[in-house]
């Protein structure tokens, strides 16, 4: 329980690795707010239910669309009324499933501007929104979901591996500054996960399902709960001294 009272958002927890990440810093013992755009207050019901006995964890579920600057500073003053303060703010929300393949050319200017508004100006809004608590709580942790793509130079989906690429460079530009507040700053690089959205989409992912596994040094599909050990731990103070670093979990394709 090395989180036991910190208080961690969780973006884009309604499903998948946010899902898989929020239950495992619940069970860790922090309070955690499911920040999503669809089912936020659902998730946070079915997590608390999932919840040990005599935990002193709570889950509350808030709409949170991390593209928009009104949103994310809303759903942090009801962060700041329910407990005061966040501690922990993992950056998980991010389009991947939904966006187009192909050719760079043929990517839709449309679809490239909303890729980076979520993936990347998301990322940097609710990292600013939380600061001013963490400060005020003497230091924190933010860790950011990157992608195995972008140490791979992986073809086809070329706005997404791009806002990756920025999230990278984002984790070690803002961990030096936040480094004298005692916030620590870290990212995560998932390689191709079986997640939610994957899922829906199978017939889009066929090439990757079936390529993906083969690709590794530990040879199998990767699943969203692969996850939640590294962010916990990056969380945690068994990270303590670790910040501006990006931990590639992908079973050994990529190696960085």
């Amino acid at each position: 329980m090395e989180l036991l009272g910190k208080v961690a958002i969780v973006t884009g927890g309604a499903s998948g690795i946010g899902r898989a990440i929020a239950a495992e810093l619940a069970r860790a013992g922090a309070h955690i707010v499911i920040a999503d755009v669809t089912r936020a207050e659902e998730t946070a019901a079915e997590l608390t239910a999932a919840l040990p006995d005599g935990t002193s964890s709570r889950v509350l579920g808030r709409h949170a669309d991390v593209s928009s600057e009104h949103s994310v500073e809303e759903m942090m003053g009801e962060v700041r009324r329910h407990f005061g303060g966040v501690d922990i703010l993992v950056n998980n929300a991010a389009l991947f499933a939904e966006t187009t393949g192909g050719p760079f050319e043929t990517i839709p200017l449309d679809e490239w501007r909303r890729v980076f508004e979520v993936n990347v100006l998301g990322t940097y809004l609710c990292s600013r929104a939380v600061t001013g608590s963490m400060r005020e709580r003497g230091g924190g942790a933010i860790v950011n979901l990157a992608s195995g793509t972008v140490f791979k130079g992986v073809p086809w989906r070329l706005h997404y591996v791009t806002s990756k690429g920025a999230i990278v460079a984002f984790t070690r530009s803002l961990a030096s500054e936040l480094g004298p507040d005692n916030i620590r700053v870290n990212a995560i690089a998932p390689g191709f996960t079986m997640s939610d959205g994957v899922l829906a989409n199978a017939d889009e992912f066929t090439d990757s399902i079936r390529r993906s596994a083969s690709s590794r040094s530990l040879a199998r599909d990767e699943v969203p709960a692969d996850l939640a050990g590294a962010a916990r731990f990056l969380c945690g103070p068994g990270a303590g001294f670790v910040t501006g670093q990006t931990l590639v979990v992908d079973g050994g394709s990529a190696f960085h």
